[in-house]
């Protein structure tokens, strides 16, 4: 089984990506679900771990995590910076575990690939278990349009949340493919190149 890495700044059009490449049948992790849904589950030791760190104040009454007074504390104020590499150094861990739990179950059910569409790809060590990776680019006014809209938050939000991740020019150095999702190129028509070069349009 192939395991192919996509990456790419928020906004940058992963999701579209990954349906695209699903109706080849060839399934996707989502990580930013998995962490959502799984990871940082009422009870899970990430979430015990973020807790000790943060504090309960991220936890909403039901003990589920208070994504936006997380966010604060990683895109906002002074130790911003800071905030956000402990939250990653906690999180990525647990994540990992939960990818390659999912691997396997694909790998044993006969998938000939599975992508892991993780925006930090590089940063998390995730590159480090896959076979090739695929980054998604785009121009930055397109992708901070895009978050604003798909996430109601301001400009300066959004701008900040881009600025935490690599820019297009280092991971276009550090991906094996790119598929630019600018209103010029044809998507559909990248990802099937891609596709043909790993042999996964069969």
């Amino acid at each position: 089984m192939i395991t192919i890495g996509l990456c790419g700044s928020t906004g940058a059009g992963k999701g579209y990506v990954c349906s695209r490449l699903a109706e080849y049948g060839i399934p996707f992790i989502d990580t930013d679900r998995l962490y959502a849904t799984k990871t940082v589950a009422i009870g899970s030791p990430c979430l015990d771990e973020l807790c000790m760190f943060f504090g309960k104040e991220i936890l909403n009454g039901d003990g589920t995590l208070n994504k936006s007074v997380l966010s604060k504390k990683v895109f906002e104020g002074a130790n911003a910076s800071q905030h956000l590499k402990v939250l990653n150094t906690i999180t990525h861990k647990y994540i990992k575990e939960d990818v390659l739990e999912i691997l396997a179950e694909n790998k044993k059910n006969g998938a000939r690939a599975t992508v892991i569409d993780a925006p930090v790809l590089f940063e998390s060590g995730f590159d480090s278990i896959c076979d090739c990776t695929i980054c998604v680019t785009a121009p930055i006014k397109e992708k901070l349009e895009r978050i604003i809209k798909r996430d109601n938050i301001t400009m300066e939000k959004a701008q900040a949340r881009l600025q935490s991740q690599l820019p297009d020019e280092r991971l276009r150095e550090l991906c094996d493919y790119e598929i630019v999702n600018d209103n010029e190129h044809s998507l559909d028509s990248q990802i099937l190149e891609i596709v043909k070069k790993l042999n996964l349009d069969r």
